[in-house]
């Protein structure tokens, strides 16, 4: 075990646990962005250099600083380190170049782009960034080009994080798409325009932390702030699958099925592509309930969590109401309807 500092607070972990992960365990608004890391995928981060922060002490027996900020995401913990992240200036001004950087070919179509409410490009814009620019030259462009009847691929959008040429490698036995192209020419593609055609290709669309892989079914079909998410389970036939879902609502219609994404919007159990792209009925799942939602984030504009209510702590409440609630409730009851 190897306890750390972290923006003033101490922390045990296990040995080889990285800085990014550290944080996370202590939670809250100290823990460093991440546009490439992505814990369930290895091999992960050290590309988009977002998660950087200062390490002022390498470690107790080395008490030193690193001479340059490191990526939180790939440096592991040491005993004594001490790491400063938002206690930072330097930390804070280096993550404003970051967004900078990203943004430079970046194109600004958020108001036509599916994954505008849940994108983690835009929280790093709004969190970090600036709201002017510096950059006058003509942005980076891709012809568009054909993967599937299911996935759209925007190339222009892509920021190179790697995360589903990572997912591929994991998830499928035959990889079809990479990274062509060096420089300011890579771009993810497929050889000869092949098709990204496999039972778990829906995949790299949850991971992408921008709009560059959307769900075509999905697409231009209603913004997803105005859907509400309810988790969802099912007996898969797929033994690969873990049939647990997030089906996204608008009135009794369901728009389309991701996989569930903890509060790092990280997957960790995926799912078939005939969870995600062929069951859109409610017959076709058991339903658990809203899925919890961030409420820093835009999608709980007009979807409020409901206060627990335990009957049983509420010694006077008339059994008449009790029924009521169970009927019609404005309020979820705790230990009756969870």
């Amino acid at each position: 075990m190897a306890k750390i500092t972290f923006d003033g607070i101490e922390v045990e972990v296990p040995d080889g646990t990285t800085i990014l992960n550290a944080a996370r365990q202590i939670g809250g608004g100290i823990v460093p962005p991440a546009m490439c890391y992505y814990t369930p995928l290895k091999g992960t981060g050290g590309k988009c250099r977002a998660c950087l922060v200062r390490v002022a002490a390498g470690s107790a027996k080395d008490p030193r600083p690193m001479p340059k900020l490191v990526a939180s995401c790939i440096t592991t913990v040491q005993d004594g380190m001490v790491v400063e992240n938002t206690t930072s200036q330097q930390v804070m001004d280096v993550r404003k170049g970051i967004v900078e950087m990203l943004l430079i070919n970046h194109p600004l179509d958020c108001p036509v782009c599916d994954q505008a409410g849940e994108c983690d490009l835009q929280d790093f814009a709004f969190e970090h960034g600036v709201s002017t620019t510096r950059y006058e030259e003509e942005r980076r462009t891709f012809e568009k080009i054909d993967i599937g009847p299911l996935i759209q691929l925007h190339m222009t959008r892509c920021i190179l994080c790697y995360r589903c040429v990572y997912t591929a490698d994991q998830l499928t036995p035959e990889r079809v798409h990479g990274v062509l192209g060096r420089g300011d020419a890579s771009e993810i593609g497929t050889y000869i325009e092949n098709i990204i055609d496999n039972e778990f290709s829906g995949n790299v669309i949850d991971v992408c932390p921008v709009g560059a892989l959307t769900d075509k079914t999905f697409r231009f079909k209603q913004r997803v702030w105005f859907t509400k998410p309810v988790n969802a389970h099912r007996e898969c036939e797929n033994e690969k699958c873990c049939g647990k879902v997030t089906l996204w609502y608008k009135g009794k219609d369901v728009l389309r099925v991701t996989a569930r994404k903890d509060q790092y919007g990280e997957v960790k159990e995926w799912i078939c592509n005939t969870c995600r792209f062929d069951k859109k009925e409610t017959s076709d799942w058991v339903l658990e309930g809203p899925a919890h939602i961030n409420r820093a984030s835009v999608i709980s504009q007009n979807h409020y969590e409901l206060p627990v209510v335990n009957p049983q702590v509420i010694l006077d409440l008339p059994e008449s109401t009790t029924r009521e609630l169970e009927r019609n409730p404005p309020l979820r009851l705790g230990g009756i309807n969870g």
